[in-house]
């Protein structure tokens, strides 16, 4: 029944994998009684040939039938059987690996024979014996060349120096050690030369050229080394490292000599590196044999690139002109960009192609072009202004041959750079007119002179045309970030800061380096008082820029802001180990220190600002204040002098001087200075009353004079004081009246000055939140400051020395202030101007 199948309606699609043949079931063998019987008993085995009758080859046991066995073979079975406690006697010589008859009788299956206990240890090298110990000092010669190296591709060059020492001692213990033994004959050449060629290697890397030069030496004059004569280039090259040049000139020549015709790669490479040496010789003509020789063997765009220099070097228009016809005919042996276009829709081309994009060979193909229009463009660049009478007429001349080679698209960038050489000749009217021509032409060109346009008009505070060509670069190219950036700048200017900031993120987000897009931001949102955005963009932007000090001075002037005094002078410290001189972030600090209490640092910042930069009037008040302070007028005096010969007109700062006197108690000096003052501003009330008290006190006879001028010069202040009271009082008066005469007029007269005010406050903002490092905080102003410094002068009825050091700091106010500019430290500005816009001169404006 087992073998019976069912119809059913619908076949199954995999019945049948399970059935097989029961003769190869192997599961039910412990059943089959007639498999256990032959398993025990030697059922279906036939005893072995033994002749029992002498003289006949088989001997008189009865034959077996094709039924089974005869009697009398059972029986004798049946006695082996007994005989061997019921194992089975072997009837054969021959058995399987690991199975007996005998299985079933409480043997395990062990085939492997492990029951018998492990192998015998395998017998033991004899390290002793010569042979294995060059063995050994061999692997240990190589692994040190290799630790070396490996050392060296590392960056740490004195390991990998050690490392080739080491190994040279191992291959000279190898050598005597085949010595001894005997086998000095069979020495391992390729092994002493590696050891040496390393050892010179790492001589060379670590600049120990002498010894480097000795261990070349050793290997080139060995005549058991082949072509060791191929390694007087690298000794060459020492001569070179070494400003060498006649000497790497007859290294370079003899291994010229040495190598074959057939090595063209290396012996074009050699006579390439003559070429160069040559010309830092300043032999231009036998520079020049070299380049042309390798030129008509081997042309290539970097030796090409050699001869122009040196035909200009030379002066030579003509030949320039046919170097350059070669420079530009140079193959480069580059595929077309196009066979990495699919050309059907095939999945499986796709995926080749794919593959292939990027890979390292087109990698190599892209940087080989990118090289190639390099040089080509610098070469243009070089020659235009020294081929024709006028560079333009050379601009034309190389866009022509441009225009007629495999580099055609080089033809626009050069136009663009005919305008750039415009602005450096400052013709700009010629530069905008070159860039205009630009408008007709393909986008990329015409977004790249768009920009430059807004930029150039942007400098001349032309804000529409800037804004005008700002949109047409973003109409040719809208993922142009340079172009996004004029445009955010001119929004910028228009003060409508929301909209510059999404500007300036749309230009990041097109390329997320792009460094102005992000300082421009920063200081957007600096402007919009969001000082904890403006915080995360400078941030960001110094971990790019980690030595600019611009930025770092923003983070000062942000924290600062933010009052967090400490962290902006840790961040003006930063600015001061990029820029060490700059006078006014050494005074800016002081400042800070100052706002602290710390007024040994700030002593110590003032100064060196001060002798940086003599003649900041801040820095001077500064000084001058604290050593009134601390009571060394006679300190305080050269810095009032210093102010005295900046603002001569200024007759607060010989007061000052005059003080100090009076305070060090130098009457007679003071008197002369007060006397000096004195015929230099008649009218002046305060010198008048201290030579008056002076007068007095010293008992001089010159009291009276000088009462009666003060007493007029009193009366006279009076006066003016009266006049310009009484001439406020009359403008209130006048502009009363006028207000109550007429409502609408005041209507109208607002309606005309809030527009003036408007654009007043328009452009002053500009200017001084534009600037790099301005301020937007509030404090007072500079004609406050100097006012509270006339106010710490002593009046006419105090004694000489009623000026105490605490009146003097109470009337004292920072001579910085809160409105502080930033320090000029050489940098770019980004705002007003060449302060904001300066995308394009990375690239299209002020190539390199």
């Amino acid at each position: 029944m087992e073998n019976v199948h069912l119809a059913v309606e619908e076949e199954d699609l995999y019945s049948g994998y399970n059935d097989y043949n029961p003769t190869f079931d192997s599961e039910e063998l412990e059943n089959d009684v007639g498999f256990q019987q032959a398993v025990r008993t030697s059922h279906g085995r036939r005893p072995p040939m033994t002749a029992k009758i002498p003289g006949t080859a088989i001997g008189a046991r009865p034959l077996a039938t094709s039924f089974g066995v005869s009697t009398t073979t059972r029986n004798s079975y049946q006695d082996n059987y007994e005989r061997f406690d019921g194992a089975a006697r072997p009837m054969t010589a021959v058995r399987a690996a690991g199975y007996t008859s005998s299985m079933t009788r409480g043997s395990t299956f062990d085939p492997l024979g492990q029951s018998r206990g492990p192998a015998a240890p395998l017998e033991a090298k004899n390290e002793d014996t010569p042979e294995e110990k060059i063995k050994i000092l061999e692997k240990k010669v190589n692994e040190l060349i290799e630790e070396s190296c490996m050392a060296q591709s590392t960056g740490a060059l004195q390991l990998a120096l050690e490392k080739a020492k080491e190994a040279g001692r191992k291959e000279r213990t190898l050598v005597r050690h085949r010595e001894k033994s005997g086998n000095g004959d069979h020495i391992n050449l390729d092994l002493t030369y590696s050891v040496l060629l390393n050892l010179a290697n790492q001589y060379a890397n670590n600049e120990m050229f002498p010894e480097a030069l000795n261990s070349y030496q050793v290997i080139v004059r060995n005549k058991m080394f082949s072509n060791a004569g191929r390694l007087k280039v690298n000794m060459a090259n020492i001569y070179v490292r070494q400003k060498s040049y006649p000497k790497a000139i007859k290294f370079y020549r003899m291994a010229l000599d040495q190598i074959s015709n057939a090595h063209k790669e290396m012996r074009i490479k050699i006579m390439q590196n003559i070429g160069v040496v040559f010309v830092r010789m300043g032999q231009y003509s036998d520079a020049i044999t070299s380049f042309e020789h390798i030129m008509s063997e081997s042309p290539n765009v970097k030796t090409g690139f050699n001869l122009i220099l040196c035909y200009y070097a030379i002066g030579d228009r003509e030949r320039m002109k046919k170097a350059f016809q070669k420079l530009i005919s140079v193959p480069l042996g580059v595929d077309d960009e196009d066979k990495y276009i699919p050309s059907s829709d095939e999945s499986d081309s796709e995926l080749v192609i794919e593959a292939i994009k990027n890979d390292k060979l087109h990698q190599m193909e892209r940087d080989l072009k990118v090289l190639a229009e390099k040089y080509i463009m610098t070469a243009a660049k070089l020659i235009a202004p020294a081929i024709e009478t006028s560079f333009a007429t050379g601009f034309d001349w190389c866009v022509d041959m441009v225009k007629s080679s495999q580099y055609v698209e080089l033809a626009n960038d050069l136009e663009i750079n005919k305008a750039i050489s415009y602005l450096r000749q400052k013709d700009f009217n010629q530069a905008v007119e070159t860039l205009k021509t630009f408008e007709k032409k393909d986008s990329r060109v015409k977004s790249a002179a768009a920009t430059n346009l807004s930029f150039l008009y942007f400098l001349e505070k032309d804000y529409e045309q800037a804004d005008r060509y700002a949109d047409l670069a973003m109409t040719a190219d809208r993922y142009n970030p340079a172009a996004l950036i004029n445009k955010g700048n001119t929004v910028f200017i228009k003060q409508d800061h929301e909209k510059a900031a999404e500007f300036y993120k749309e230009a990041l987000r097109n390329d997320s380096s792009c460094t102005e897009a992000l300082y421009n931001l920063g200081l957007t949102y600096k402007r919009l008082n969001r000082l904890e955005e403006a915080l995360d963009c400078f941030l960001k932007l110094h971990a790019i820029l980690r030595n600019s000090a611009q930025v770092m001075y923003q983070l000062t002037t942000l924290y600062e802001l933010l009052e967090d005094p400490q962290q902006a002078i840790e961040w003006l410290i930063q600015v001061l180990s990029v820029t060490h001189t700059d006078p006014r972030a050494l005074a800016k600090l002081g400042e800070l220190y100052d706002g602290e209490g710390d007024k040994s640092q700030a002593l110590q910042y003032y100064y060196e600002s001060f002798r940086y930069f003599p003649s900041n009037m801040d820095v001077i008040e500064w000084l001058g204040a604290y050593y009134i302070e601390t009571h060394f007028c006679e300190k305080a005096i050269q810095y009032f002098e210093r102010a005295t010969l900046i603002q001569p007109a200024q007759v607060k700062w010989q007061l000052m001087v005059a003080s100090c006197y009076r305070r060090s108690g130098n009457y007679q000096k003071a008197l002369e200075t007060y006397k000096d003052i004195h015929r230099r501003f008649p009218e002046n009330v305060e010198c008048l009353r201290f030579l008056v008290r002076l007068c007095t006190d010293m008992g001089l006879k010159d009291v009276q004079e000088y009462a009666t001028k003060l007493k007029k010069a009193e009366k006279m202040k009076e006066i003016r004081e009266q006049r310009v009271k009484a001439g406020r009082e009359g403008s209130a008066r006048s502009r009363r009246e006028g207000r109550e005469g007429s409502a609408g007029e005041s209507v109208v007269t607002i309606a005309t000055e809030v527009p003036l005010w408007l654009e007043y406050v328009c452009v002053s903002v500009c200017v001084s939140i534009c600037v790099l490092c301005a301020d937007a905080g509030h404090g007072n102003t500079k004609g406050e400051r100097l006012s509270a410094k006339m106010r710490s002068l002593p009046g006419s009825n105090e004694p000489y020395e009623a000026n105490s050091p605490k009146e003097i700091d109470a009337s004292y106010v920072d001579p910085l202030g809160p409105q502080t500019e930033r320090p000029k430290t050489g940098a770019k500005k980004r705002v007003e101007g060449d302060d904001f816009a300066d995308e394009e001169l990375g690239d299209d404006l002020l190539p390199e």
